[in-house]
């Protein structure tokens, strides 16, 4: 195990690079100067010329690109442009709140998901299946941005049992910081757990064919003990693969969640940084973000090995 994982982290160097050169360039392709923009209407040339002295935009775009991959070696991601903060301060105070809201929604998305996808393959045809099939549909179907304004009018608006908007930290009020997060953790949990639903279920279905699980049945085993222990452990290993994935894509893809709840996450900075033209916060983003995706596929790599027996040696 201990050299599978040498040889993936050995593999994430190239990795992040190479993101890291597309995305430092791509971003310069955008419309727009950042610094005509925070100057307003009144502005001074010579103000002008020695901010882009000073933070080397008059520079060659390759010396732009070493100078931001030395700094950043180091730990320095530079400073937002447009508060003039640390990009690792900005990304320390926005990245938990994402992180929060991304493990809630990962908990009901599993929850729902995964026992809907095991009651639906245990049950194959029946209505147990299609109204599993059905919610899971729905589910991928409906945007999360009117889900999120539906589900704001029935529980904040006319039942009044949640905060439409708005976010408390946890270390200042535990249970608000959970009303506060519950919606829209249902919102992003609910797109999840209907694909993990489908991928759940077509998995097991594959397993419950097996030959194992046939004499498993032959053997007397009990049904929930076939189910859980034989079928669920196997079919587990490409669930594991999409849970990874999709926790990856929460990181940077809750853009609409956050903007619809107001609430001031990784998502949100992503997208007002691209709006404000705010280079080294985009580039220090995309490299976190980069860095959380590779972490979670060596994390399955690891799970794989745990939960299968025969991928170990």
């Amino acid at each position: 195990m201990l050299e599978l994982i040498c040889k993936r982290l050995l593999l994430a160097v190239p990795t992040l690079l190479l993101v890291s050169i597309m995305v430092f360039g791509l971003q310069k392709l955008l419309p727009g100067d950042p610094l005509l923009a925070m100057a307003g209407e009144e502005r001074d040339p010579a103000v002008l010329a020695q901010l882009r002295a000073d933070l080397h935009l008059d520079d060659p775009l390759p010396l732009q690109y070493y100078d931001w991959l030395t700094r950043a070696l180091q730990g320095d991601l530079g400073v937002s442009l447009r508060t003039h903060e640390p990009v690792t301060t900005l990304i320390a105070s926005k990245l938990p709140v994402t992180l929060e809201l991304s493990l809630l929604a990962m908990v009901i998305a599993l929850l729902f998901g995964i026992s809907m996808g095991i009651l639906a393959a245990v049950h194959k045809n029946n209505w147990i299946d299609h109204g599993a099939n059905f919610v899971a549909i729905s589910g991928i179907s409906i945007p999360h941005f009117w889900l999120g304004i539906l589900l704001i009018l029935v529980f904040s608006v006319n039942l009044q049992w949640l905060p439409a908007s708005g976010y408390v930290p946890f270390s200042e009020d535990a249970l608000q910081n959970l009303r506060t997060l519950l919606l829209p953790a249902l919102v992003l949990g609910t797109g999840l757990a209907a694909t993990l639903m489908r991928h759940t279920r077509a998995s097991m279905i594959a397993v419950l064919k097996a030959d194992y699980i046939r004499t498993a049945r032959a053997k007397g085993l009990l049904p929930r003990a076939v189910i859980l222990k034989h079928a669920f452990r196997n079919a587990l290993v490409p669930v594991i693969t999409l849970t990874t994935l999709l926790f990856g894509e929460l990181l940077g893809g809750a853009v609409l969640t956050e903007q619809v709840f107001t609430i001031p996450g990784f998502g949100k900075m992503i997208v007002d940084s691209v709006f404000n033209r705010d280079y080294a916060v985009v580039q220090g983003v995309v490299l976190v973000v980069a860095i959380g995706f590779l972490l979670l596929n060596l994390l399955a790599d690891v799970l794989y090995i745990l939960i299968n027996p025969k991928m170990r040696g």
